[in-house]
């Protein structure tokens, strides 16, 4: 127990001082840390919403959305599939109620227009293999398909964590550092962005659908049949964000949002006015080229959340895959627009439910108090294990130091955030650190007097025996931990982390690094009695 080869020792102080150098940029200002060479590691803790101040949103999904967009997309498979087989002709497919509906109108194909069905909706197990659709004939000739309850549960599930990350993605690239974004609940989003003072733009750009679609526009309909509410079927009124018009588009877009590559804000070198400029994948850029070649001439809309931002019209066919999005932009508005739908749709909308702000002076007083209860704990138990132990607790003091610098260092190697927990957990992780080596001190103190065993002897055997119920006693901690991070959030998951890496470095210091420094002073001094 107390043989250190030479290896090992370089080991333990290698993994000290670079533990305890990983968290010296943490103390140095941002403002100064701006001016280090790029390649010199800036690995920092992050302080949490309740330390450094910012905002905190409460978002709440409106999922009677996605019910009604599962009903619409599955309207248009229905059509699809239908038209791909020319026996079957069926009537307008409606949608009512959450459901759809459509007629078959030669009876001798019901059964043909089932299989089709089965192919698309059928057999139809989701991910928790449940039946996701329900399929029933009523009348002989008319086909009843309507989601069940679990397959809507799936829907919300999955449109829920897709809008967690989009959100997540957002918030990035507005530039803010460090954002909490978890799930509270069936339908709720928690937002945490620490250092952020003014949350309206922020709110602005994560209540933005941003759904991008190109329709074409019905030329066929007038302002007149608008206004009566004659439009087709296959057409829907929508309308303009200039000027409080309408206009009719066709239902079926040509390109939508799940094609875009790229978005960024630009200029138009004409005018000056700022616009987006966006870049479509390979399917898309062929569907684009491929529509405008056949419509040469014909008005297209360019829509984002059910709003016609323009309807230019097709002059000539758009190849590359390139367009832009003109329709009276401020700069922040048209970047606004690029950073939503570079992140990517929300596939349902987010209303926020509770707002608040919290000011980093308040952060400030919480770190202040924090610090001092954990210099002042760590004072008394500094006096309280020298007075008990003399050089035993003084090597004690040395791990305690030594364990606080490399909670830091880890912390600020995975850039972890610190919360008024994680500070609570770090003075708990101080208190408990001393506990491995009051059991280390009192067994050596037992096999000294009690035992009448010799210096090293007992020093060996409280470390052996010793050793044993420490890590019994820290792997429950770690599990505690574990189950805290797993099922917890926020705070609570903050305090899980700070705990779990004290326990792992408490042990290293309490354990080895003690061990260490005892076998160092056994060899060199060689004592005939130990005052413990």
């Amino acid at each position: 127990m107390l043989d250190f080869p030479r290896w090992k020792v370089w080991a333990v102080i290698t993994t000290i001082v670079v533990c305890i150098a990983l968290s010296i940029p943490s103390f140095i200002p941002e403002n100064y840390r701006k001016s280090w060479p790029s390649w010199v590691p800036q690995p920092v803790i992050n302080l949490g919403l309740d330390l450094a101040g910012g905002s905190y949103l409460l978002l709440e999904a409106n999922t009677a959305e996605v019910a009604a967009a599962r009903v619409d997309a599955m309207r248009e498979q229905v059509r699809s599939v239908m038209r791909r087989d020319p026996r079957i002709e069926v009537g307008d497919i409606s949608v009512q109620g959450g459901q759809l509906s459509f007629m078959v109108r030669d009876p001798s194909k019901v059964d043909a227009a089932r299989e089709r069905l089965l192919e698309i909706a059928g057999s139809g197990a989701g991910l928790t293999g449940q039946r996701v659709w329900d399929i029933s004939v009523v009348d002989s000739t008319r086909f009843v398909l309507r989601p069940t309850q679990a397959g809507l549960a799936e829907a919300i599930e999955t449109a829920m964590n897709d809008a967690r990350e989009v959100v997540d993605r957002r918030i990035n690239e507005f530039g803010t550092r460090e954002p909490t974004v978890v799930r509270q609940g069936a339908n709720r989003i928690v937002v945490e962005v620490p250092g952020l003072k003014d949350p309206q733009s922020l709110k602005k750009l994560l209540g933005t659908t941003a759904m991008l679609e190109f329709k074409l526009v019905d030329i066929s309909v007038t302002p007149q049949m608008i206004a009566e509410g004659q439009v087709p079927p296959g057409s829907q009124v929508l309308p303009m964000q200039e000027g409080g018009g309408q206009i009719a588009v066709f239902r079926t877009a040509m390109i939508t949002g799940d094609m875009l590559v790229n978005a960024t804000q630009d200029y138009d070198p004409q005018t000056g006015q700022p616009r987006v400029a966006i870049q479509l994948d390979g399917m898309g850029s062929r569907r684009f080229a491929k529509v405008t070649q056949e419509n040469s001439g014909k008005p297209f809309a360019i829509i984002v959340d059910n709003k016609v931002i323009s309807a230019p019209n097709i002059n000539e066919p758009i190849l590359g895959g390139s367009a832009t999005i003109s329709g009276g932009f401020t700069v922040q508005s048209a970047n606004e627009l690029a950073v939503s739908l570079r992140s990517g749709k929300l596939p349902v909308t987010l209303k926020v439910v509770e707002e608040r702000t919290v000011s980093a002076e308040l952060g400030k007083d919480s770190i202040d108090r924090g610090v001092l209860a954990g210099i002042v704990g760590t004072l008394a138990l500094i006096f309280f294990m020298v007075i008990t132990y003399a050089r035993f607790g003084v090597y004690t003091t040395l791990a305690l130091l030594v364990n606080a610098g490399m909670i830091l260092g880890i912390m600020a190697l995975f850039n972890s955030t610190l919360t008024l927990p994680g500070i609570a957990g770090f003075v708990l992780t101080i208190g408990a650190a001393v506990d491995a080596n009051v059991l280390i001190n009192e067994r050596i103190r037992e096999e000294h007097r009690m035992r009448n065993r010799n210096v090293i002897s007992s020093v060996e055997f409280g470390y052996k025996e010793a050793s044993r119920a420490i890590f019994d006693a820290n792997i429950t901690n770690v599990i505690s931990a574990v189950i805290m991070f797993t099922f917890g959030s926020g705070p609570i998951r903050g305090f899980a982390v700070v705990l779990a890496i004290g326990i792992v470095t408490s042990v290293f210091t309490g354990v080895t690094f003690t061990r260490l420094l005892v076998a160092d002073w056994l060899k060199r001094d060689r004592p005939k009695t130990i005052q413990i």
